[in-house]
């Protein structure tokens, strides 16, 4: 093959990984890189700022199991990234961030936005490396799209150097291949079986790693096997169904969840996907003496709350499929409904709520019945988060999209725009707090530049509203969280989107209908009141949760 330019070898690396998507922002160390891609069949997405990109990667990988790219320059290019790629780092998503950089021959002295992006990157990525050489591009490559798919999935970073970029280089792609997942011994998997057949009042706990595995169905079907009963955390959302009398609700804003839902009778705990980084083990075995079965992808994390009796690593679907063989037809009376009923209830009460501002139930009774079973609630962080995380009602799993591990605010509109690029065939409501919305709302012209149709809801009630529940219940009063606010409708508008503002509770259900019927991005501005406590119950204790 005869020596071409390194940038368009690069590019026929991502085209040969499957990459569709690049988003990012070009900068004069990327040129190479950019020209290259756009004679490619790759599509560059511009964005307005690289935050809003890489979450834009973030979210796309963890929807497709196939990492998503974003782009930056060197120095503040690649600080910009830094937010979205340690998030998709703690979320589990596969992400290869690209940042362009000077001249190697320059690395060694003081330069114009020189800084080290490879010690940046290094706390919040699995792998980063940089192209030192040219010929190392297709390794290069292949082992940051590998390393960032391979379990437990995250962030990659590669550096590309301005002078190795437009060097000459005879290569090409080295093939792609699924990363393998162990099985675990039959002796170790019986053993499990043996545990869960003897157990007295066994309970599971499924996590993201139970949806990243696609292991709905084998989840499904283990429960009507065995009745174990099933608790998610809010990122494993959607594995059982909702109304499924084993369903046990979403676990983890409160101390009491666990109690109320079982564990604390619960002698056998068959953790599912779980990842202590979206909740710690403490909660549910403060006493560190209930019996573990884990089921993940990987040998299990080191905590004296979480020493598993037996660790089932592998295909989390082939695992609980062949333990649905071994433990069928044994009758299990662990778990308890009141969490679900007492969550449920509250639920469905709140279609009556006429109190205006809008009361966080009602709003969210309003947009579960606007949207069918497949369509996506995405949320970004705040006090909404949690008021999602306890109450909606998810019935597929990656239907409601939670950041939960690193949980930045500014998530959720460049995490509406991958997810219709993504799914452009579901409707998609993205629920913003009127503090985290402004962090990314420059990203609406992305989404109106590409025509991606979803509904912003912004819930406004000008303050930090999840610091100020926290404040109020430590201190018993709040300071430094009080905010003025654009016309949100207005700006909006200034972007070229309909958008309008709920004045009365009928408002915002008639809006909504109207807004997922467009075949272009809107918005809708909503008045909530957060005087109703998000704890709900004094019986489920205090929270256990960082927004």
């Amino acid at each position: 093959m005869a020596a071409r330019k390194a940038s368009d070898v690069f590019v026929e690396c991502l085209e040969a990984e499957g990459v569709k998507h690049v988003f990012g922002i070009p900068g004069e160390e990327t040129l190479d890189l950019n020209e290259s891609l756009a004679d490619s069949s790759v599509q560059f997405v511009p964005v307005r700022h690289e935050q809003g990109g890489a979450y834009m990667a973030d979210v796309y990988g963890r929807l497709t199991g196939r990492a998503g790219v974003c782009l930056g320059t060197l120095g503040p290019g690649a600080t910009n990234l830094v937010t979205a790629v340690a998030d998709a780092y703690l979320d589990r998503a596969p992400l290869v961030a690209l940042t362009g950089q000077g001249d190697l021959e320059r690395m060694h002295k003081e330069s114009h936005q020189y800084i080290d992006v490879i010690d940046v990157m290094k706390p919040i990525t699995k792998w980063n490396a940089r192209l030192s050489d040219p010929a190392i591009i297709p390794e290069v490559v292949r082992k940051a799209f590998k390393v960032a798919e391979s379990e437990k999935p995250g962030s990659t970073h590669i550096e590309l150097p301005e002078d190795v970029m437009a060097m000459d280089v005879d290569a090409a792609p080295l093939p792609r291949r699924k990363p393998v997942q162990p099985e675990p011994a039959a002796r170790e998997l019986l053993r499990a079986a043996d545990i869960i057949r003897g157990a007295l009042n066994p309970v599971a706990l499924a996590g993201n790693g139970a949806v990243r595995a696609e292991a709905a169905p084998a989840l499904r079907e283990f429960v009507r096997a065995t009745g174990i009963p099933v608790a998610e955390t809010f990122m494993g959302k959607g594995l059982l169904d909702p109304q499924d009398s084993q369903a046990l609700g979403s676990v983890g804003l409160q101390s009491g969840d666990y109690r109320m839902a079982g564990f604390d009778e619960a002698d056998v705990v068959i953790a599912i996907g779980y990842d202590l980084v979206e909740h710690s083990p403490k909660y549910w075995n403060p006493q560190g003496d209930k019996t573990i079965i884990c089921i993940d992808s990987l040998p299990a994390e080191i905590d004296d709350h979480f020493v598993p009796e037996v660790e089932l690593v592998g295909d989390i679907y082939h695992v609980l499929s062949r333990l649905s063989e071994e433990c069928r037809h044994v009758p299990h009376s662990g778990g308890s409904a009141r969490l679900r009923e007492l969550v449920l209830g509250r639920f469905q009460a709140a279609k009556h709520d006429d109190q205006f501002p809008m009361q966080p139930p009602r709003a969210l009774w309003e947009i579960r019945h606007a949207l069918s079973r497949d369509d996506i609630l995405i949320s970004d962080v705040g006090l909404h988060k949690l008021w999602i995380g306890r109450m909606f009602p998810a019935y597929e799993p990656n239907t409601v999209m939670i950041a939960n591990g690193l949980a930045g605010m500014g998530f959720a509109v460049p995490a509406a725009i991958a997810t219709k690029l993504v799914h452009p065939n579901r409707k998609v409501v993205a629920v913003n707090g009127d503090g985290g919305f402004l962090m990314n709302c420059q990203e609406l012209e992305t989404a109106k530049r590409l025509r991606t149709p979803f509904v912003s809801v912004i819930w406004e009630n000008r303050q930090y509203g999840s610091i100020v529940w926290k404040q109020d219940k430590k201190f018993g009063r709040h300071f430094g969280v009080d905010f003025t606010n654009p016309d949100f409708v207005k700006l909006a508008e200034s972007f070229g989107l309909p958008a309008w503002r709920c004045e009365a509770v009928s408002d915002f259900g008639e809006r909504l209908k109207q807004a997922l019927a467009l075949d272009e991005p809107s918005l809708i501005v909503l008045p909530i009141d957060y005087s109703l406590d998000v704890a709900i119950s004094e019986e489920l204790g205090q929270e256990t949760v960082a927004t």
